[in-house]
């Protein structure tokens, strides 16, 4: 191989590295896009409405986490409200309420139960599913008042 052969051949594959990296998603973490929902109308437990969470996609989740927003302002590693862990596989799920059970997931020794939510404060909202993450915030609202108080 001649030196100008060698000269374009580095130079091919460093505008092919360049091109992968900023135009691909090949060095990206898939992001799981989440949608958060107050279902009013539902019979609530406690002092707010239950929270049902939507994934863009069917995802088989390794990990849920539920952190208060104001605690994760002065701690990093905030004690959560909801930890959801696998132990070996869980089953692929689109969506889940908050507290509820997700098939092949366990709670977590650091959180065994989950804490009842507190109206009009933002929580957040963190799920992973092998490299796949995702995070979104939101705020449970009020339930109603039962008719007759």
């Amino acid at each position: 191989m001649t030196k100008s052969n060698s000269i374009l051949t580095l130079l091919a594959l460093v505008l092919g590295s360049l091109y992968c990296y900023f135009f691909t998603d090949l060095f990206k973490h898939p992001t799981i896009q989440i949608i958060p929902q107050n279902r009013l109308g539902w019979h609530a437990a406690g002092d707010v409405n239950p929270v049902s969470f939507s994934l863009d996609g069917t995802y088989a989740l390794t990990m849920i986490k539920v952190v208060p927003v104001s605690a994760l302002q002065t701690n990093k590693f905030a004690t959560p409200a909801w930890y959801l862990v696998t132990k070996t596989n869980s089953a692929p799920t689109k969506g889940f309420l908050y507290g509820g059970k997700v098939q092949g997931m366990n709670p977590s020794d650091l959180k065994p139960h989950p804490d009842a939510l507190e109206p009009d404060t933002t929580y957040r909202l963190f799920v992973e599913a092998g490299r796949a993450t995702g995070q979104v915030d939101f705020r449970p609202a009020a339930a109603a008042p039962a008719e007759g108080q």
